[in-house]
């Protein structure tokens, strides 16, 4: 049984896995493809001597949730993901029960090594199926196909108590009718969590230059629009409401992690490329690793970390980050939290302008959210508040 969610910002540890087995065309997420095998035992022991290096940095904390992401964890042996979570309950206090969450990609499913997980510590996974339909899962260069991916579905609703997958939708040619279609088919075999996405071009991916040859196209901004708001009224009507932009869930079955993120926790990050957010000595920091996965290991192995940059946030990014993470959430912001965070409150006339263009909308007397309309344009919501 996963812990109920108390509704705080929380404490979370997130794990990177850097290596793919095929660079996806879309994605520019810190992932590598290596055709020689990695040797695990070597990252294991490095993930274990940067945790140690991070407990020193946050003291110490109680655990709200553990995210193996990447690139694809299900790569990893279970083994491998048992040493790495037997280190992080050494270092902080893990209760029983928090959300310990691995990705995996359908390709690199086996039912022996979803066990493994589970049997190490895992109790909810997170699957990329991106399509429920062949033609666009090659068009976006994933390896499975979908009796792949239902299966996989079904191997992780038997295996684990908590299960979501992705879908990627606004591709190219997708209507309205075939989005409503396929969607429904997932909330079929969904069983409390889903997280949907809009396609978007990436500087630096290989779509990013076919976009930019008139390759494919995708839908436009009012049709993208029309593609959210489908998306919102079919999964509501199924029982999965969003609760942020792009994820929808039974009521209880929210990414606990992710919610660290949205609600402004604090989270510590391992493996290359991965990034921190805590206190430490009284000031949020920040922290970011080493991309590449052999120069992360080697400075992990050479000095206990592969911290390369951060920063000190000062009060007005704290406040503003806040904005913009919390204003995600349909629960929205405490509007006292912010208050502390940046030292004042949000402009009344700013506030009443967005209200009245019914962007923003309050939540009894102490809480601001951003109504449908204002997700979709949030960013320049968040850019308002925060002058």
């Amino acid at each position: 049984m996963i812990a109920v969610d108390d509704k705080t910002p929380g404490f979370g540890v997130y794990v990177h896995w850097p290596f793919c087995a095929a660079k996806c065309p879309y994605c520019d997420f810190n992932s590598h493809v290596r055709h020689q095998p990695v040797d695990q035992e070597r990252f294991a022991a490095a993930f274990v001597a940067e945790l140690a290096t991070m407990r020193q940095r946050s003291g110490p904390r109680t655990v709200n949730s553990v995210f193996l992401g990447g690139g694809t964890p299900s790569l990893m042996k279970p083994e491998t993901v048992g040493t790495i979570l037997d280190a992080i309950a050494r270092e902080w206090t893990v209760p029983d029960g928090i959300e310990i969450t691995l990705e995996a990609n359908p390709s690199s499913v086996e039912a022996d090594r979803f066990r493994g997980y589970r049997a190490a510590g895992v109790n909810r996974v997170s699957l990329g199926v991106q399509a429920l339909n062949n033609a666009d899962l090659k068009f976006l260069g994933r390896l499975h196909n979908v009796d792949e991916a239902l299966h996989a579905i079904g191997l992780a609703r038997e295996i684990f108590p908590r299960l979501s997958f992705d879908l990627i939708y606004a591709r190219p040619g997708q209507t309205p009718e075939a989005w409503q279609a396929e969607l429904e088919q997932a909330i079929g075999h969904a069983a409390d969590h889903l997280s949907l996405y809009q396609l978007t071009i990436e500087e630096g991916t290989p779509f990013h230059a076919l976009h930019a040859a008139k390759k494919f196209a995708i839908p436009d901004n009012d049709r993208a629009a029309d593609l959210y708001a489908l998306t919102h009224e079919v999964t509501a009507a199924h029982g999965l409401p969003a609760y942020e932009i792009s994820n929808h869930a039974r009521p209880g079955a929210e990414s606990r992690h992710n919610l660290i993120y949205w609600r402004y926790g604090e989270y510590v990050g391992v493996g290359p490329g991965a990034h921190g957010r805590f206190v430490e000595r009284g000031e949020r920091i920040v922290t970011i690793a080493e991309r590449m996965p052999e120069t992360w290991l080697n400075l992990v192995e050479a000095r206990g970390h592969g911290v390369t940059g951060g920063e000190v946030l000062s009060r007005e990014q704290e406040a503003d980050e806040f904005l913009l993470m919390g204003l995600r959430l349909a629960e929205g912001i405490d509007l006292a939290r912010y208050e502390a965070l940046s030292g004042r409150e949000l402009a009344a006339d700013r506030l009443s302008v967005l209200q009245g263009e019914g962007l923003v909308a309050p939540v009894g007397n102490s809480r601001l959210r951003a109504t449908s309309q204002g997700m979709i344009v949030l960013d320049a919501v968040v850019a308002d508040l925060a002058r």
